[in-house]
C-alpha cells in the first residue's frame, strides 16, 4: 500500500467535512477499497472511515418500509427478524454475498457506492424501487445508478440508509461464480403497489431493468409469461466465465424461476 491519513469521525457531519476538505475516499467495511489499495489500483491520499458513526447503523421497519443505515453489514441483513419478516428475498440476497469475512465487513452503503457491476445490492435497490438517502438528499433507485462504479452520488456526499418499499412477493435468484460468488447474473424480481419491476446484476456494464419482462408480469405474474422475452446478447458482457448469449438465456431462466419463487412455487 501507499502511505495514507486516517480519520474516524464521530457523525456524518464530521465525515462530510473530513472528505470536502481532503478529497479522500469513504471506507466503510473495506471489502472493494482496501484490496484495490493492496494492489496499488487505488491510492488515496486520506481514508475516512464510517465504522464508528452510530447513526449509520440499524434496521427499521414500519410496515410499510425497511429502512438500513449505510454501515449495516451484509451478515446484520441476512440475520434481521424485520428483514426476513417483510422482505425475505432481501435476506436471502445479503446471505448469498462473498464469503462469511465479506457478509461479516462489507456493508449496503459500501456495496451501492462502489456499484460493481456484478453485486447483488444493486439488483434488490432497483428491483424494489428503493430510495438512496444520503446526507444531502434523496435519490431514486432509477436515478442512482450510471453505469459500471458510477452512481449518482456527488464527491463529498455520504449514503447515510436506503429506504425499501415493502412489496406484495419478491425474489431474488443468482447464477454466481463459483469462486468469487459474484453474479454472472442476478435476478430481482417484485410485485408491489406500483407494479413489476425486474432488475439484472452481472450482465452488463451496471444493474438495469428489463421493461418487456415487467410488462408481460404486470399482465400475468408467472414464469410462463417471460419464457418468449430475451435481453439482446449484444447489449450484454462476454467474458470467460460466460459469453453473452448464455447470459442472455440466464435472465430468462432465473427470472421465471424468480418469479416462481416469488409466487411460493
Amino acid at each position: 500500500m501507499y502511505a495514507f491519513e486516517f480519520h474516524h469521525p464521530s457523525n456524518v457531519n464530521e465525515a462530510a467535512a473530513l472528505l470536502a476538505k481532503s478529497q479522500g475516499k469513504l471506507v466503510a467495511g473495506g471489502q472493494s477499497l482496501v484490496a484495490a489499495m493492496k494492489l496499488r489500483l487505488a491510492n488515496p491520499g486520506v481514508l475516512v472511515d464510517l465504522s464508528g458513526i452510530a447513526e449509520l447503523r440499524g434496521i427499521k421497519s414500519d410496515g410499510k418500509a425497511l429502512v438500513i443505515g449505510a454501515t449495516t453489514r451484509h451478515a446484520q441483513v441476512a440475520e434481521s427478524r424485520d428483514v426476513k419478516e417483510v422482505i425475505p428475498a432481501l435476506a436471502t440476497l445479503a446471505e448469498g454475498i462473498g464469503d462469511r469475512q465479506v457478509r461479516n465487513m462489507g456493508t449496503i452503503g459500501g456495496a451501492l457506492a462502489n456499484n460493481d457491476p456484478a453485486a447483488c445490492y444493486p439488483a434488490a435497490v432497483l428491483g424494489l424501487g428503493a430510495t438512496v438517502r444520503t446526507n444531502k438528499r434523496t435519490i431514486a433507485a432509477d436515478d442512482f445508478f450510471k453505469g459500471m462504479y458510477a452512481t449518482a452520488l456527488q464527491d463529498d456526499e455520504i449514503i447515510t440508509a436506503v429506504s425499501f418499499p415493502v412489496p406484495q412477493r419478491a425474489a431474488y435468484i443468482k447464477f454466481r461464480n463459483p469462486a468469487s460468488h459474484f453474479a454472472m447474473v442476478g435476478v430481482f424480481v417484485s410485485q408491489g403497489t406500483d407494479g413489476v419491476r425486474v432488475a439484472v446484476t452481472g450482465a452488463g456494464a451496471g444493474v438495469f431493468r428489463v421493461k418487456a419482462m415487467e410488462q408481460a408480469l404486470a399482465k400475468n405474474f408467472s414464469a410462463d409469461a417471460v419464457k418468449a422475452i430475451a435481453v439482446p446478447a449484444s447489449e450484454l458482457n462476454s467474458d470467460m466465465h460466460a459469453s453473452a448469449e448464455y447470459r442472455s438465456h440466464l435472465i430468462t431462466v432465473l427470472t421465471g424461476r424468480a418469479v416462481a419463487q416469488a409466487l411460493g412455487k
